[in-house]
């Protein structure tokens, strides 16, 4: 039998919080996304475009940690090109915001980034007892840990913009998470290629 496609089970506990981490960051990409746009903050956009990406992250492990590495490339490629497509779509924002000279509400960044806080700290309360299990669900405990670190900068440029009155602090945290994304986008394609490539 090829074990390249042999499907191994995911333990049960790891499935369960796989799941609930997976729909927490799934509402909170549509909630915050939402928000974003009515309050035109580049910041809160890309923070949710960092909770799309970790529920594709979740999703991907659900599905393709227990099947073979042909499977995983597979799954990391498409993961590589929907996270390279969103970050791509802030720094669109971020452009249209500049000609616009669009200003964004902090009052609504620093209560949406407050619930996307808590929500991140679920997870990360959810992952933190299965973080030493195995690569992968400490790979998804590192994920939540740096999402935590990305509210607290959302929730510090609501403060700078409603002190200052000026947007740039709202597109400089909303272009440093998509710069991260970018390049995370453009590790893991590369990553996927190779191990496709070594598979085949």
């Amino acid at each position: 039998m090829d074990t390249c496609c042999e499907a191994r089970p995911v333990p049960a506990a790891q499935r369960a919080v796989l799941q609930a981490t997976l729909w927490i960051n799934a509402v909170m990409f549509l909630f915050e996304c939402g928000a974003g746009l009515a309050a035109h903050s580049t910041a809160l956009l890309a923070d949710s475009v960092d909770m799309l990406g970790d529920a594709i992250v979740y999703g991907f492990s659900l599905y393709a940690v227990g099947r073979g590495v042909v499977w995983q490339s597979r799954a990391a490629f498409l993961k590589g090109l929907v996270m390279a497509a969103f970050g791509l779509g802030v720094l669109l924002q971020v452009a249209l915001k500049l000609t616009r000279g669009l200003a964004p509400a902090a009052d609504t960044m620093g209560l949406v980034g407050l619930v996307a806080l808590a929500a991140n700290l679920v997870c990360l309360r959810l992952l933190w007892q299965h973080r030493g299990d195995d690569i992968n669900m400490r790979s998804a405990w590192i994920c939540s840990r740096n999402d935590v670190i990305g509210n607290v900068s959302v929730l510090a440029a609501a403060a700078a913009v409603g002190l200052s009155g000026s947007p740039w602090p709202d597109i400089i945290v909303g272009l440093l998470v998509a710069g991260v994304f970018c390049r995370s986008a453009f590790s893991v394609l590369s990553d996927a290629m190779r191990v496709r490539r070594l598979a085949t």
